[in-house]
């Protein structure tokens, strides 16, 4: 079983390789860009992995693996439009280097990109991971659609906020695990398990990446620090503190969010006091540890080496502890 940090350099020299030289430069040249980032590739990386846990020869998955990491490049080159970010892995974004027709139009161009990886795989291998791989994507639009409503919504639910993210960050984590599990020759069982691995890991994923935002270090998270709160951003966090918040300080909370005339600084502060307060950052990890516990769950059940197994085990344990 190889290492997480061979497997990173496996799809770092894949990406390294692949050629955007082509003309016109203002399409292609965002894309180099955006893949020359110090990205953790996790999803490719959890595809080559679950391929690895049943096959000793992962060549034939690189490729497909790269075809996600592209794909999940491209959701963030749109998002971050919608987001209005301006920082992305401590660079500027897309949109804002260039501008939003150049991060528009070079997302498109690696959507396509990305499918154009999958078409060495053998035909019925192809089908299933195809069929995958498309699901996910939806669902993805799914996830950013109703994150967007959120926007305009206050009383979201925190059971609401998990199928958010669900959709719009785990089901791409699990497809990469079920894709490389199908390449590797797994059984649909085990394939499944580490689908459900994969949902389980990316709800704790993204609650950790919740908690960064406002409890984490710019100089090792590569985005500014608070911007959910600036934004108004539907968290975990957020949606928590409105649920459990009483009287002064649920009327401070959303006094808050609907000042359009105070300071950035002075509203994380004061909203990050709020969560405090109310003991937020615990309810958020309680939550995060349940997730993790589950996605533990799941891969205990791979039929699989245990030594192996315990290379997923270690990486949910990672999560965390992860600062970034």
């Amino acid at each position: 079983m190889l290492k997480f940090e061979e497997i990173q350099n496996i799809v770092n020299n894949e990406i390294a390789k692949l050629d955007f030289k082509s003309e016109p430069v203002e399409l292609y040249q965002p894309i180099s860009y955006v893949l020359s980032g110090n990205g953790k590739r996790l999803r490719s990386c959890l595809a080559l992995l679950s391929c690895n846990l049943f096959n000793n020869d992962i060549r034939n998955a690189i490729k497909p693996a790269i075809g996600v990491e592209m794909f999940h490049n491209f959701t963030l080159l749109h998002d971050d439009i919608m987001d209005k970010a301006d920082l992305r892995r401590n660079k500027p974004t897309v949109h804002k280097k260039w501008n939003e027709n150049v991060a528009i139009l070079s997302g498109d161009a690696m959507l396509i990109k990305a499918y154009d990886l999958f078409f060495e795989l053998k035909p019925e291998i192809l089908a299933k991971v195809i069929e995958v791989f498309n699901k996910a994507a939806l669902q993805v639009c799914e996830g950013q659609q109703y994150d967007m409503n959120f926007e305009t919504k206050i009383d979201v639910t925190t059971d609401e906020y998990i199928k958010m993210i669900t959709l719009k960050t785990a089901v791409l984590l699990a497809a990469s695990l079920k894709i490389g599990a199908i390449i590797g020759g797994a059984t649909l069982k085990d394939a499944d398990l580490l689908y459900y691995y994969g949902i389980n890991l990316g709800i704790a994923f993204q609650l950790q990446d919740d908690y960064l935002d406002v409890y984490g270090d710019v100089k090792t998270f590569g985005k500014k620090i608070g911007g959910d709160i600036v934004s108004n951003k539907k968290t975990y966090l957020l949606i928590s503190a409105i649920e459990n918040a009483k009287d002064e300080n649920k009327y401070k909370l959303l006094n808050l969010l609907y000042n359009k005339h105070i300071e950035s600084q002075e509203k994380i502060k004061e909203v990050t006091d709020i969560y405090n307060d109310l003991n937020i950052p615990q309810v958020l990890k309680e939550k995060l540890h349940f997730y993790h516990s589950q996605a533990v769950n799941n891969i205990s059940q791979v039929n699989a080496k245990k030594g192996d197994i315990n290379v997923f085990i270690q990486l949910s344990n990672n999560l965390l502890i992860r600062k970034k």
